[in-house]
């Protein structure tokens, strides 16, 4: 009897670890999965590319190029995530920093805190770099014009329904005049059903 009771039991913990075991398979990129209807990846990748190829055909850079004579540098400053849930909005300023890089419309200098890393390197190249080497201070290209943000969201929920509206602002600014030359938005609306 101790031996059927034993045969059963491995038995069944046999076949409940095998049928909760975790599947994992490998996907493009660029594939699109929706599993919790929050922002995701895919949300981050269309919203950069819609405003990307919005804001490089704005009548600012045909402006830009007809009162300067070359290709205008922006900054992508601060998207701010002001949603309900937390939005790593790094990605998506990644994503719109490769975006003007790959279209060469427009020329993209480094801000934030990757920017002080590279003025770190060069105060350090002043006193441990040769002087054939040294990278002098004073000749950052400057920007022309910032490009700054928010992400926002509505929750409309109702017992296990609940509909999720993300709206992306965006902003973009002559910062010697500080004249908003372009305006943009996106919004995603989603239907999440339980």
């Amino acid at each position: 009897m101790r031996k059927s009771i034993a045969a059963i039991a491995v038995v069944l913990v046999v076949s409940l670890t095998t049928s909760c075991a975790r599947k994992i398979t490998r996907v493009a990129p660029d594939t699109q999965i929706d599993i919790s209807g929050r922002w995701n990846d895919t949300d981050s990748r269309f919203a950069a590319e819609e405003l990307t190829q919005e804001v490089l055909t704005g009548n600012w850079i045909t402006d830009h190029l007809q009162e300067k004579g070359k290709k205008p540098v922006v900054i992508v400053g601060l998207i701010r995530n002001k949603s309900h849930e937390h939005i790593e909005s790094e990605t998506f300023i990644k994503d719109i920093e490769k975006a003007f890089i790959q279209r060469q419309k427009v020329r993209v200098v480094q801000g934030g805190k990757m920017r002080e890393e590279l003025r770190g390197e060069r105060a350090d190249q002043q006193d441990n770099a040769s002087m054939s080497t040294v990278k002098k201070f004073g000749l950052e290209t400057g920007a022309d014009y910032m490009l700054q943000g928010n992400i926002n969201s509505i929750v409309d929920a109702h017992k296990r329904d609940k509909v999720v509206y993300y709206q992306i602002d965006l902003e973009l600014t002559n910062i010697q005049t500080n004249e908003k030359v372009w305006i943009g938005d996106k919004k995603i609306k989603k239907f999440v059903k339980n």
